[in-house]
């Protein structure tokens, strides 16, 4: 099982792709999806969902399309999980609604749950910016 999707990866990949955009400018889903390789109708979905949860904007138009709705600087990896996938969890027990009877005197459920908040605090505090930013060779 993966912890991100393949659509939660594509989602996060076209928020790159926005993020490297000038301030201003938009895309066009098409464009989105043969840049990303992201299969359209799923990209056209994907683009839907991220503007329902704000972290996008469309214009219509000739010029139209999607650009980012706040500074790539303020939208975390995290943001972009949750409005396509939901939370992100390593195992069941550490979710909030679900009770393990041995959890209490589980060998596993405290190094887990450091697991667990390394991962959310590195989405959390990882950045669109981060992500589009050019790595140093």
């Amino acid at each position: 099982m993966d912890v991100i999707r393949r659509d939660t990866d594509y989602a996060l990949r076209a928020m790159a792709m926005l993020a490297q955009l000038e301030s201003g400018k938009a895309v066009s889903t098409k464009q989105i999806s043969t840049e990303q390789q992201i299969p359209s109708a799923l990209a056209a979905k994907l683009m839907q969902k991220l503007q329902a949860a704000g972290l996008v904007k469309s214009k219509m138009g000739p010029k139209g399309g999607f650009s980012l709705s706040k500074h790539p600087q303020k939208i975390s990896i995290a943001d972009v999980v949750l409005a396509i996938q939901g939370p992100v969890s390593i195992n069941k027990c550490l979710t909030g609604s679900f009770q393990c009877p041995i959890n209490a005197k589980c060998p596993l459920h405290k190094k887990l749950g450091k697991l667990q908040s390394q991962m959310d605090q590195y989405l959390t505090e990882t950045t669109l910016a981060d992500v589009a930013a050019p790595e140093d060779n």
